[in-house]
């Protein structure tokens, strides 16, 4: 299992958290999805996923995002 985090841009609510979280654990993989509106980030355990479809997944969503190094 590995740890990706993830710079999360565009979120205003907590009904943008809930989206980005929805979108996130339907990505192949992954284990389990925290979502931060205050620090603008999302940390996911995934069974070695890289960060493109888990960014894929968030811009799908309608927000953008980076893999944080």
């Amino acid at each position: 299992m590995k740890t990706v985090k993830l710079s999360v841009e565009g979120m205003h609510c907590e009904g943008c958290v809930s989206r980005v979280e929805k979108a996130l654990s339907e990505v192949e993989g992954v284990r389990s999805v925290e979502v931060s509106l205050e620090r603008e980030e999302a940390t996911v355990e995934a069974d070695d996923v890289s960060g493109a479809p888990l960014v894929r997944a968030v811009e799908e969503a309608g927000y953008e995002a980076s893999v944080k190094v």
